[in-house]
């Protein structure tokens, strides 16, 4: 048992205290905490306490680190382990961490203080461009709920608190419902609205450029396309390069996102043409610009040859779309089109997430697999078939 002494305070008020060893850090130095309490039971109590925690392992060090210090130091952290992309857009979301819970010490806060929070992010955060006291919509509080968590498992993998008390709390099942019904999710065209804009689009410049996006490629590897990534000769294309937006402002260049996304497409007759036309093309601009073209290995490429983005993109695309009376949804939900209809179209599930560069099929059927009514019909052709069954046999 450790020395138990006896201090007196300036107030002239009596204490006891004592030392307890709790372990050593990470370069082999003890680590003692110093414990005092008004009585010799107090402490001796305490003194328990902390060596059955530290015996068992579950001895937390008391820490006045507040909530903002944590999030900053595993914001650092998470800059090691995702990609910036990734890590800018956390950014944007722990700022409502640090806003609505940061002055909080770690070690306090508590689980009723998250719930209070999250009502505060539904009805009192700030929007981006929008008024204070809007509140947030349910989805994104979601996100930054989710990143809250993160942080948590990790603050109880570095023993600074014993559990996640962010862990259970939940966005209110009512305010997604209502969320869902105050804004229906726009639909990605279906077969024919492809096809409209396809027709639409057979004399544009960017043709082939908007053909590579019907073939289910990410805006980012549409961008990042190189000529070096095609083969005209065997009709194929590699997804090797990306190239984004970093807050819709800086071009960000990386590798694909996962290592299953970097795959080898076989291109259709229609892609592989369109291409071999949009180089030669190239080339007549390039000669005709001289020394006002601008040499880069990229296939997106305005008339002088400079290299576009994701937002040029999504903007020519939204230009268009106007132009043939579309519904304007995402570039990037034709991604989704394309992938309901390979789908539904039988294609098998490893040969799907092949083509998505996913690794998980059900992942890819989940979240990019939508089909609507008339993708339904074989279903009910079938139905139709046992529905005259029965009525024959009546």
């Amino acid at each position: 048992m450790p020395e138990i002494k006896k201090v007196t305070l300036q107030s002239g008020k009596v204490r006891h205290r004592a030392v307890v060893d709790v372990g050593r850090d990470a370069q082999g130095k003890r680590k003692q905490l110093t414990i005092t309490k008004d009585t010799v039971k107090e402490v001796r109590a305490e003194i328990a306490r902390v060596q059955h925690q530290r015996d068992t392992g579950q001895f937390i060090m008391p820490s006045k680190i507040t909530m903002s210090e944590w999030i900053d130091l595993w914001m650092e952290r998470k800059k090691r382990d995702i990609e910036e992309t990734t890590w800018h857009q956390y950014g944007n979301m722990v700022i409502h961490i640090h806003e609505g819970l940061g002055g909080v010490r770690l070690q306090d806060l508590t689980e009723e203080d998250i719930e209070e929070w999250v009502e505060w992010l539904l009805t009192g955060a700030r929007r981006r461009g929008g008024k204070p006291g809007t509140g947030l919509r349910p989805s994104t509080a979601d996100g930054i709920l989710g990143r809250l968590k993160g942080a948590m498992r990790s603050a109880v993998a570095k023993k600074l608190v014993h559990t996640s008390v962010a862990q259970e709390v939940k966005i209110p099942r009512q305010a997604k419902k209502q969320d869902r019904r105050d804004h229906e999710k726009v639909r990605p065209w279906n077969v024919e609205e492809v096809r409209t804009f396809i027709h639409g689009i057979r004399k544009d410049r960017l043709y082939a450029i908007l053909l590579l996006s019907l073939m289910g490629l990410r805006p980012a590897e549409v961008a990042g396309m190189r000529w070096d990534d095609i083969d005209l000769e065997a009709g194929t294309l590699s997804v090797l390069n990306t190239r984004t937006m970093l807050g819709n402002l800086v071009v960000y260049e990386k590798d694909t996102k996962t290592t299953s996304g970097e795959r080898t497409l076989p291109l259709t007759e229609e892609v592989w043409e369109a291409l071999k036309r949009f180089k030669r093309l190239q080339a007549r601009e390039k000669l005709a610009a001289g020394e006002g073209y601008t040499d880069s290995p990229y296939v997106y490429v305005d008339e002088l040859g400079v290299p576009c983005s994701t937002r040029d993109l999504r903007q020519y695309a939204y230009r268009v779309m106007a132009r043939l009376g579309l519904r304007r949804v995402r570039l990037y939900d034709a991604r989704h089109s394309v992938l309901t209809l390979l789908a539904v179209s039988g294609v098998v599930d490893t040969v799907l997430a092949a083509w998505a560069g996913h690794t998980n099929a059900a992942f890819t059927k989940a979240k990019y697999v939508h089909p609507n009514a008339e993708d339904l019909r074989p279903a009910a052709v079938v139905l139709d078939g046992l529905h005259r069954f029965q009525t024959a046999q009546a």
